[in-house]
């Protein structure tokens, strides 16, 4: 008799091509990428688990809050070419998923601006407008395999300060517990200066000195964190089956895979934080609004800024 293939290798081998489409997408800060699947034990184990009941694979990213609210950063509070391009480019990364494993993936946008809003001192209403306006935008976009997530489903009509302290009180870390990871831990120190220097940038209307700005922003990072990781825990307890994904850079072989969206750079860079600029070749990056000014034109789609054209 001919020796009888395993029950794991077919699933195994189709989740390893799953996730082998993500790798040259890996955001990380990590001097070398990596290029074995086998180096991300965590994301190859919930996918098969999709792969091994033939369901759609589903990933959850936390992100898409809202604009910066510094003007010299964006064009406005709401999605413009850097979002249509970025959410564009997830749902092809589940049509390619779906190429080589009919059930397809989904992705579910876990959009976090109200979750610590008044941390980065944006108005809840801009936020609700960006977070409509994804929705708005997939729509029209024909992203079929998108969602968008957000507190609203959660919690419902509640006001905005009481969602935040009911995420805050039942699932944020301790500031002590914080405080010593950031000391012992590179990545979330890594994480915790990246996420500050945002905030320092995102202040445009601050009349104190530069070092106190930066001694406020040094505080108001732990509460982003905070937020951000019980934002974190609340998604996996309504969606514990997903694969996680980042916005943010995580090293090689971390729980969260990061996705990089557009060409950035550096790995922090995310469409809310700047303007998209297409350049003369026709590809496209990411840079602050002052910047992408000087090296092109403003268009504009549907009578709202949109992007910059490289001159």
């Amino acid at each position: 008799m001919p020796p009888t293939t395993a029950p794991e290798t077919l699933p195994t081998s189709i989740s390893a091509a799953i996730l082998h489409l993500l790798l040259p997408y890996h955001r990380t800060t990590d001097r070398a990428p990596a290029t074995l699947v086998e180096a991300f034990p965590h994301q190859l184990r919930h996918i098969s688990e999709f792969v091994r009941v033939g369901a759609p694979v589903v990933f959850t990213l936390p992100g898409f809050p809202c604009k910066s609210p510094n003007p010299a950063k964006v064009l406005g509070h709401l999605p413009d070419r850097g979002e249509h391009l970025s959410l564009t480019f997830l749902n092809t990364l589940c049509t390619e998923i779906e190429r080589i494993y009919p059930p397809g993936a989904r992705m579910i946008i876990c959009s976090d601006g109200h979750v610590f809003g008044d941390l980065i001192h944006v108005p809840d209403e801009h936020i609700d407008s960006y977070a409509d306006e994804l929705r708005v935008l997939i729509g029209q976009l024909g992203l079929h395999r998108l969602s968008v997530f957000d507190l609203r489903d959660v919690l419902g009509d509640l006001p905005h300060d009481t969602k935040r302290a009911f995420v805050h009180e039942h699932y944020a870390p301790t500031l002590d517990a914080l405080r010593t990871e950031v000391r012992a831990e590179d990545q979330t120190l890594a994480l915790y200066r990246g996420i500050t220097r945002f905030l320092v940038e995102d202040t445009a209307d601050h009349s104190g000195t530069r070092s106190a700005l930066q001694r406020e922003c040094r505080k108001r990072a732990y509460g982003v964190i905070q937020r951000s990781r019980a934002w974190g825990d609340l998604i996996a307890e309504h969606h514990p089956h997903a694969v996680r994904l980042s916005i943010h850079p995580q090293p090689i072989g971390a729980p969260k895979f990061g996705i990089q969206l557009l060409d950035a750079p550096d790995a922090w860079t995310t469409p809310w934080h700047s303007a998209a600029l297409r350049r003369t070749d026709g590809t496209w990056t990411l840079m602050p609004r002052a910047e992408a000014a000087q090296l092109g034109r403003l268009m504009s789609c549907d009578d709202r800024p949109s992007h910059f054209e490289q001159t």
